[in-house]
This record gives structure tokens, C-alpha cells and sequence, in this order.
């Protein structure tokens, strides 16, 4: 599970240019929703996909198929050609003028098998392959900034790179792959997309008066102490990918308690993690610990998303308890926790959480001796095919989001030397925490004979 050692090698970036629709669009502004404003939305979200080299394609320059395809893409997408502006009450809006997305075409003196078998993220040295955008003191901007970043870098061998940034505040990560997917069909000559976009953000408006109906403990600090996670140096932090395969999923299983039925994939990894993490980072018995997650309304019959929404449609739901209860509970009472935490999130829920946005001036949600996880795992990144056939990698450019090492956490779907299936895992920990999360890691999967 560990990323390959690349070779010495140099990125050749081209000169970064705007492409805006290829034809002309609508001149509006369009309001994003009171969940696309939050504050936890405003960043940048990055994505990697890996192609080799294919043969029919010989002498075709994939950047300038991706460029062409993108140009016709943001037609019907237009909005994300546009520009983010903050009105009163810190509300954001799209200005809608057609002013481009950043796009940069690039060389790489590698090959595609020489990332190996790279499966889960980090992807190795990501940053050579994704176009940054401005950094102002550290943090990345959103107002007045192109919504999309990308990069198309060339390999040696004939494959190539796809790399993206989006804006967050105009996509979620199955909108994202749902814009990817139409620059595919036109990059493999598609007249048109499959499925037109829907803007759809008066779903997710706060209601009138706003009155929230949800406590939101996620947008308040917990209970407690200090938390390390938030002032270890990244330098002094250990990083390991943890793999939950068919025989660990099995382990855990073991220990859920009957009476719960059976649990998902998630739901067991999620509880694992964060009952390990707790007693590894040693907080006191008082100290409140959350688990917060992303809860997705797509699918959902009780919240009518238009087809072809792309804007984000979830909210974070969170599992609260004592670290003392916590790890007296165990397994079993960190599963019941995760599964109430799920269940609350309905469209009356989502609407709560936009009600809050307006009345608390669009907050961030709490991060001391919380544990946040997102999981991708049926996002749709090896879908991405620009007609050179899916990647070999698709998914994050990161082991996670935001500014504070293993705060954060991307699930996703991965394959272990045997070629097993599983979910995997890139855990960020201080030193000394690293080797207590393993041995508590090794005893909740470790199957009972």
C-alpha cells in the first residue's frame, strides 16, 4: 500500500490560459445555495486521474482533445466560467460573463508504470500535476477567482494526467464527476451530454423566517480540553494507509452486536477509526469526541433533486460522546452512535442546516477533537474516459482536505496486493499516537476463531 518511489523527473508547464464557452451563454448572476456558501465549502477540492499510453490514440495530443471538449462543456455548464462575488450577509453569488476556466497543458519525463500500482491517495508528488490557484496568507481565495483549475500532463510513454481543482462552493464530488463525464462524451464525439445540468439551488435556500430545527452540534466547539491534532506540527505526524479488506471487514462484523442487524461497510469502518483514534490520542475521559461525516441526499426519495443538479447536496451529520464512554462502549456503541448520526439527515434537516448558514453568518464547522471523513468510494472517478479507456487511478489528489494534517479523511475504494477489494484509509497521527492506533486497529479487525 505504500506510493511508489518515482524517478527524478521535471514538469514542463506550458503558459496557463482562460478557455471560456465555446459558444456564446447567458449574462446572469446566479445565487448558490445557503449549503454551496458555507464557509466549510470555500476551497478548493483536487482530483487525479492516470491514463497510459493507448495505441489507436498514437499521435493525438490528449490536452488539446480535453481543451476542445472543455470549451463546449461549459455551454451548458456555463455557470462554472463564471466568477464568485459575497453580498451582504456574506452570501455568495455567481457573476456569469463567460470569463473562462484556467487550463495548462504540460510534459512529464514519466511514465505511466512508473506510479506502479497506485491505488488510494495521496497520488505521488500531486502537486506537480495540479494547477494551484493563488494562495493569499496561506489560504486559497474563492471570490473572484476561475471555479476550475486543470492540468493535462503528458507522459512520456504516451499516456497522461488529468488533474482538477473545483471550486467547492459550485460542486460537490459527484457534480464534479458529473461535469468530468460530460467533457468525456464530448471529448469521444458525443453531439451533447447524456444528462443536461440542472442548477436547482433553490432546494438548499434557507427558509422564511429561518428557523433551525436541529441542535447542529457540528458548528460548536465540543466540550473539553485542548486537542493535539490541532497543534502537532506537521512534521512530527505519522502517515500509513490502512486497508479494510474482506478479512478485517469480517473481524469487525464479529464484534457488532447482533441486535443491530448488519451494518455497512462505512458505517464499520468509520466506528473502527474513530474508536482507535480516540484512545490513541489519549484525550481524558471528559473530553468530548466527535465523529463528523458527510451524509449525501442523492438517492434520497424524500429530497427531489432535480437530474443533473451538480451543486453539493449534503450535509455533515455528527456522533458525539465522552472519550471515557467511548471507549468503554466500544465497537458496538460507536456503530449505534454512526447509524443515529446517518439516519437524522433528511431534506427538513438539510433545510435546517441552511437555516442556521443565514442566522450564524455562514460559520465553519468545529474541528478540536473532531474527526471528519468524507467517503468517495462511489464518486465515479474511474468513470472519467476522454476515449483513452478508464485510468488506473482516479480519485483525490490528497489523503485529505483543509490545513491541519489528519483532520480530515477521504474513504475510498482500493485493491491489496491479493487483489482484494476494500476500503481504504490514509491516516495522518502524531508519532507517538501512530503505534497505539495499529495495535487498536489490529485488535477490532483481527477475526475471532
Amino acid at each position: 500500500m505504500a506510493s511508489p518511489i518515482l524517478p527524478a523527473f521535471t514538469v514542463r508547464r506550458g503558459e496557463p490560459v482562460l478557455v471560456s464557452p465555446a459558444a456564446p451563454t447567458p449574462t446572469e448572476t446566479k445565487a448558490l445555495s445557503d449549503l454551496d456558501d458555507a464557509e466549510g465549502m470555500r476551497f478548493y477540492s483536487s482530483g487525479i486521474h492516470l491514463y497510459p499510453a493507448d495505441a489507436s490514440k498514437q499521435g493525438v495530443d490528449p490536452a488539446a482533445v480535453i481543451r476542445e471538449a472543455l470549451a463546449r462543456a461549459l455551454v451548458p455548464y456555463y455557470p462554472l466560467a463564471g466568477r464568485i462575488r459575497e453580498e451582504a450577509g456574506r452570501k455568495l453569488v455567481v457573476d456569469c460573463e463567460a470569463q473562462g476556466v484556467m487550463f495548462v497543458d504540460a510534459d512529464a519525463d514519466l511514465t505511466a508504470a512508473d506510479f506502479g500500482d497506485v491505488q488510494s491517495p495521496p497520488f505521488p508528488c500531486f502537486e506537480q500535476f495540479i494547477l494551484e490557484a493563488t494562495s493569499v496568507a496561506g489560504v486559497e481565495p474563492v471570490i473572484d477567482r476561475p471555479l476550475l483549475y486543470i492540468q493535462v500532463t503528458r507522459l512520456k510513454c504516451g499516456g497522461f494526467i488529468f488533474g482538477q481543482r473545483f471550486c467547492h462552493c459550485v460542486v460537490d464530488a459527484p457534480g464534479g464527476m458529473e461535469f468530468e463525464k460530460v467533457i468525456c462524451e464530448l471529448a469521444r464525439g458525443e453531439p451533447g451530454p447524456s444528462v443536461p445540468p440542472a442548477w436547482g439551488r433553490e432546494m438548499f435556500m434557507a427558509r422564511q423566517p429561518p428557523q433551525p430545527s436541529y441542535p447542529h452540534p457540528e458548528y460548536s466547539e465540543p466540550a473539553g480540553g485542548a486537542d493535539r491534532m490541532l497543534s502537532t506540527p506537521a512534521g512530527d505526524m505519522a502517515r500509513v494507509p490502512f486497508f479494510f479488506g474482506p478479512r478485517e471487514i469480517a473481524g469487525l462484523r464479529q464484534r457488532a452486536p447482533p441486535h443491530m442487524g448488519r451494518s455497512s461497510r462505512f458505517e464499520l469502518v468509520a466506528a473502527c477509526i474513530w474508536l482507535g483514534r480516540t484512545a490513541a490520542l489519549g484525550y481524558r475521559a471528559d473530553d468530548e469526541v466527535r465523529l463528523s461525516f458527510i451524509v449525501n441526499a442523492r438517492g434520497r426519495p424524500d429530497v427531489p433533486l432535480p437530474e443533473g443538479f451538480y451543486g453539493n447536496a449534503f450535509a455533515y451529520s455528527v456522533a458525539a460522546a465522552t472519550a471515557g464512554e467511548l471507549c468503554a462502549g466500544g465497537l458496538g456503541y460507536a456503530l449505534e452512535l454512526v447509524r443515529k448520526a446517518k439516519s437524522a439527515v433528511t431534506y427538513d434537516y438539510l433545510l435546517s442546516v441552511a437555516d442556521l448558514m443565514v442566522l450564524r453568518g455562514r460559520p465553519l464547522f468545529a474541528l478540536s477533537r473532531t474527526y471528519i471523513v468524507s467517503d468517495v468510494s462511489h464518486a465515479g472517478f474511474k468513470s472519467v474516459d476522454f476515449g483513452w479507456g478508464e485510468p488506473v487511478y482516479g480519485g483525490p489528489a490528497k489523503g485529505g482536505e483543509g490545513p491541519l494534517p489528519g483532520v480530515t479523511n477521504y474513504f475510498s475504494r482500493s485493491k491489496n496486493g491479493k487483489g482484494e477489494e476494500g476500503t481504504v484509509v490514509p491516516i495522518c497521527l502524531p508519532k507517538d499516537a501512530m503505534d497505539k492506533f495499529q495495535l487498536e486497529v489490529q485488535g477490532l479487525t483481527a477475526e475471532i476463531v
